[in-house]
């Protein structure tokens, strides 16, 4: 899971036409930091489905965390669907912006979210009583069965590179994201190495959660 500042040139992947792979711009191309965004990578073997792709589209709104998060869960507990806007809800309720309050359109960081899933477990889609009324899905009770046991702080590249153990990863020298924008971002975009380092010198935060 990364948790990091996303630059406006990260918006538009540029497509290699040999391979057909998605890619952004290298660390010397970045230029305007646009926001706060979080995203999943996708360990190796690509087990993340179209289907996954389309389902995790968080909209317009601020819901990344929760998102990017519920994604991971979806590919570690292979294919179980999760509420990802009640995770976000949660995240924000313990988080370390006072101003973000489940309902609102706010964002909330990845630290926050791992320790809701490590805590409290999440909530499968199908035990959801709305997916989109923030009060009635404050309701849900989750199950902790669903959750991580702990998640740790990778501070180098090569650490993330090893927890994905992706070998294409390895020789493209870079990482896959999987974001959360819907089928109006390609499915996987490669990131840079170089990038990647300059993300986590940013104060990035890249969790690696451990599964129960």
């Amino acid at each position: 899971m990364l948790g990091i500042n996303w630059y406006s040139e990260m918006d538009k992947p540029k497509k290699d036409d040999k391979s057909g792979d998605y890619f952004i711009v290298g660390a010397k191309k970045l230029t305007k930091i646009r926001g706060g965004h979080c995203v999943c990578l996708e360990p190796g073997g690509q087990p993340d489905q179209d289907a996954w792709w389309k389902f995790y589209d968080q909209g317009q709104e601020g819901a990344c965390v929760g998102f990017g998060w519920s994604r991971c869960m979806t590919i570690l507990n292979k294919g179980e669907h999760y509420a990802a806007r009640w995770l976000w809800d949660r995240a924000k309720e313990t988080d370390e912006w006072p101003e973000s309050n489940p309902g609102d359109d706010e964002g909330t960081s990845v630290r926050a979210a791992g320790n809701v899933l490590t805590k409290k477990g999440h909530v499968s889609r199908r035990n959801s009583t709305s997916h989109g009324d923030f009060v009635k899905r404050g309701t849900c009770t989750p199950n902790v069965k669903q959750g991580i046991v702990r998640y740790r702080w990778a501070s180098t590249v090569d650490q993330v590179h090893v927890m994905l153990e992706n070998g294409k990863a390895n020789r493209l020298g870079a990482v896959p994201v999987l974001n959360s924008w819907g089928t109006g971002y390609p499915h996987r975009v490669w990131m840079p190495d170089d990038v990647l380092a300059r993300l986590i010198k940013e104060d990035g935060e890249a969790a690696i959660p451990t599964d129960r």
